[in-house]
């Protein structure tokens, strides 16, 4: 069964010495999908070349809340064309980040999000959502916009929060940390969320499971992330895969039509 990567950075310089390599590798390892979203218009223009190369990846253009310093006219506009790529699937990375203390101001990222989401909703995208530190504010705002779909990445809130997005269409993405001996909110999570609104990723180069924590992560690792899931949820491997791997092209519909 293959595995669909829904989060992963391929175009960060961490891969800038093996990158081709890794990227032609994972058909191969299993892995037939990856979204690679970008954190600025740079990142953007980045990940979408990536998709041209290589047909398993495809990209999603954002703005991310750490990245958004400055961000104006002319960058909602160049990722409103980016948007427009036909291997652009979703607007994102975007959100609200708390955590860094020089982030941009909070008015500002809430700004920044707002603008992103309208345009998702205006191009009939779903969004790739980052919030860290910022549980509120992210899910008050996503909330002001009930046709609003897509996914809270690497989510880290509450079940509350959780069964309130899954209330209004969310998914939720699960990574490495699942496996970590630290990670105590995430069963319950895990527990509130149907086994349709759960997609996997690796956020790679970032968040490597265990047993490689510490080291760089790719794709390859997601059997990791898979495992722990299937434990909890109560179902095999095999199972969780073909389950998460649907998730993403419900998520994703552009590439399943594209498949078609």
């Amino acid at each position: 069964m293959p595995v669909f990567d829904t989060h992963a950075h391929y175009d960060s310089n961490a891969f800038r010495t093996d990158r081709a390599d890794i990227l032609t590798a994972l058909p191969a390892a299993g892995v037939e999908l990856v979204v690679d979203p970008g954190c600025d218009v740079k990142s953007s223009r980045a990940a979408l070349a990536l998709a041209e190369e290589f047909p398993c990846v495809y990209a999603a253009a954002g703005i991310h809340p750490s990245d958004c310093a400055g961000a104006g006219e002319a960058e909602f506009a160049a990722v409103r064309t980016l948007c427009g790529h036909e291997k652009a699937v979703a607007v994102g990375e975007i959100g609200l980040d708390y955590y860094w203390k020089d982030n941009p101001p909070k008015e500002f990222q809430q700004m920044v999000f707002r603008r992103q989401i309208e345009l998702a909703l205006e191009l009939d995208l779903p969004v790739i959502v980052h919030d860290r530190e910022a549980h509120g504010d992210s899910l008050a705002i996503v909330l002001e916009y009930p046709e609003l779909r897509g996914v809270f990445h690497c989510f880290s809130g509450s079940p509350e929060m959780a069964k309130e997005l899954l209330k209004h269409g969310w998914y939720l993405g699960f990574d490495g940390p699942i496996t970590y001996k630290n990670a105590l909110k995430a069963p319950e999570v895990a527990a509130v969320t149907p086994l349709d609104r759960i997609v996997i990723e690796t956020d790679s180069p970032y968040l490597t499971p265990v047993p490689f924590r510490g080291k760089r992560n790719d794709s390859r690792n997601l059997p990791y992330v898979i495992e722990k899931l299937a434990e909890w949820k109560g179902v095999s491997t095999e199972e969780m895969t073909r389950i998460t791997w649907e998730n993403g092209l419900r998520l994703f519909p552009k590439i399943k039509r594209q498949g078609e």
